[in-house]
């Protein structure tokens, strides 16, 4: 099994694997609608596909609800990936302290030493 660092995930993939960590067990039906208020064209070809290839790198486990149905969850090593990307991802990106630019959804880039 390889072990894929954030980066190795398609954006839909790391969208994937975050709505999975926001959810209790959610059907692969239940991914699909909460992705779909952001994202079109989430299609049963493109999100079945996407979903074995992050439970084939140990990133999410599928389990059975019952016989048509299987839910999905996030494994630790898949809690340790997102961990590690939300901390890269602050080393560039801070939200503002501001609620007023919170709420609209603004950001501020962090700033560094060297610019």
């Amino acid at each position: 099994m390889v072990h894929p660092k954030s980066f190795d995930l398609t954006g839909f993939q790391r969208d994937l694997l975050y709505v999975i960590a926001g959810s209790d067990q959610p059907s692969g039906q239940i991914v699909r609608q909460k992705l779909e208020s952001h994202i079109e064209n989430v299609n049963h070809g493109r999100l079945y596909p996407n979903l074995d290839e992050l439970v084939d790198h140990g990133l999410v486990e599928k389990g059975s609800q019952d016989n048509r149905t299987n839910y999905y969850e996030v494994t630790s090593r898949g809690e340790q990936l997102l961990v590690r990307r939300r901390e890269w991802e602050d080393q560039y990106i801070a939200f503002s302290d501001d609620s007023d630019k919170q709420e609209s959804g603004q950001l501020s880039l962090a700033s560094s030493s060297s610019d």
